[in-house]
């Protein structure tokens, strides 16, 4: 996400009221208590939108921020937000109730009462703003699951994190046919991530089942250069049956060698068109990413493509003719 906010560019006697009016205009009312006196805040501010869904993300200097009770209650549309803690550290409170937030953890709090947001050690962070009425969720759940840490403890928030994480800084996937795309998975996500933190197991089931398909490609993704992928292991990492792999990728149009097979080529290509090329040989390549015999990884390839592995990477790479 490219910043759309860069307070290196603004005078230090505004930067105080260009930030709060970027982010009441864009995110959500709150008063901002910078730390640092104003010739040395500094700010980034990426901001996006997708679909209903709106992403903000921030790397800045130690701030608190606050909801106060009379902005809630002006609040039009009620919301829920996700805070994305990628490095140092963070607390949210909310309720009566606070949680301090690591790298690979993050937490869900909602518009519609106080919060207090402290960055002590400055902001690395990314917040998501979904609409409440979209998730469909009991106020109790939403309750009982605000400000609280959700990461290592629970499977779900682990995979959430990775893709929202990356879902923040995409900015392909923020526009057009995969904005469109990813909205309702996205939101199915987090009711995954609520619903199996609360324990509400007849609420899970459906967004579980609903994002199964994506767990699944995310794993894919994550384990393509693991030589021993297969159905049967990608089947027990999500406790489902081989069987039931094969159905729920089909309704999705998903043929698990194909899709398994394409990825793999495009992670050579982009190896043998990268700086590193020749580095390494390009059989060594085809290997590191599932392909154990050259002569099929050539053939594989060029169908795919329509030149050869060698081809490609003298195309992006001549060699040189001293």
């Amino acid at each position: 996400m490219s910043p759309v906010l860069d307070t290196a560019h603004i005078p230090s006697q505004d930067r105080e009221e260009v930030i709060r009016g970027a982010v009441w205009e864009s995110v959500v009312a709150v008063d901002i208590d910078h730390r640092p006196p104003a010739e040395d805040i500094s700010v980034r501010i990426g901001l996006s939108t997708i679909g209903p869904l709106r992403i903000c993300s921030a790397r800045a200097t130690a701030v608190t921020v606050h909801r106060t009770e009379q902005l809630a209650r002006k609040d039009e549309e009620p919301a829920v937000f996700l805070g994305v803690q990628m490095t140092g550290t963070s607390l949210v409170a909310q309720n009566g109730r606070e949680c301090v937030l690591r790298p690979g953890e993050f937490a869900m709090y909602e518009s519609i009462a106080p919060y207090t947001l402290l960055f002590d050690e400055g902001v690395d962070h990314h917040f998501l703003r979904f609409p409440r009425a979209a998730l469909a969720l009991p106020d109790r759940l939403l309750r009982d699951t605000a400000t609280v840490t959700l990461g290592s403890d629970n499977p779900v928030a682990r995979l959430a994190f990775t893709y929202f994480s990356q879902l923040a800084v995409s900015d392909d996937l923020h526009q057009d046919v995969h904005a469109d795309a990813v909205v309702e998975p996205s939101v199915e996500l987090l009711r995954a991530v609520l619903t199996s933190q609360h324990g509400a197991s007849s609420l899970a089931r459906a967004p579980l089942e609903a994002t199964l398909t994506l767990r699944v490609t995310d794993y894919i993704r994550r384990h393509l250069a693991d030589p021993d992928l297969s159905a049967a292991r990608i089947a027990a990492a999500h406790d489902i049956s081989v069987r039931h792999l094969y159905a729920v990728l089909s309704r999705s149009g998903i043929s698990l060698g194909d899709w398994i097979r394409t990825r793999r080529l495009a992670e050579c290509r982009r190896e043998l068109g990268g700086p590193n090329a020749r580095l390494r040989t390009i059989a060594a390549i085809g290997r590191r990413w599932g392909f154990v015999n050259a002569a099929h990884f050539s053939t594989v390839f060029k169908e795919a493509y329509g030149t050869s592995p060698r081809a490609w990477r003298d195309e992006h790479h001549p060699r040189s003719s001293a």
